[in-house]
């Protein structure tokens, strides 16, 4: 059985800079630590976590949303692509991440649900934080 996964998080910046830190390989692999290849342009295939999360771009409003076919490489080879829509939204005092991840099977819910956070929020916030404080603004750079 495939699963819905809708998380709302929200973060003290715009959401274009939000965005921005999705989108920007260097910097998406700075917050998350991990190697990523990603590009603003629909059609494009992305990979992610040294290869363990594969897909590509399916459609970009810049500064606005994502929306890219996603698989584990951990699932089964004839199990359907998930379709992950990220949106970014003005909030009070910063920005909104919503996120809406479907078609995720029902054995890697839990981790596919537990994983943006430990491996996405969890990160971003600590970046920012860091970055707020002076703490690793060379890597911003």
């Amino acid at each position: 059985m495939l699963k819905t996964i809708h998380q709302t998080v929200t973060f003290p910046i715009p959401p274009d800079k939000l965005y921005d830190m999705y989108m920007n390989q260097k910097l998406h692999a700075t917050i998350t630590g991990q190697p990523v290849t990603i590009s603003r342009i629909a059609g494009t295939r992305f990979r992610a976590f040294g290869g363990m999360i594969l897909g590509k771009t399916l459609q970009v409003v810049p500064k606005r949303l994502i929306i890219q076919s996603w698989r584990s490489k951990e699932w089964k080879t004839e199990e359907l692509d998930s379709t992950l829509i990220i949106s970014f939204w003005p909030d009070k005092g910063g920005g909104r991440v919503e996120l809406t991840h479907v078609n995720v099977p029902e054995y890697d819910y839990n981790g596919v649900n537990e994983g943006w956070e430990k491996y996405y929020w969890k990160p971003w916030r600590e970046y920012l934080l860091k970055k707020e404080t002076g703490i690793g603004m060379a890597k911003a750079a």
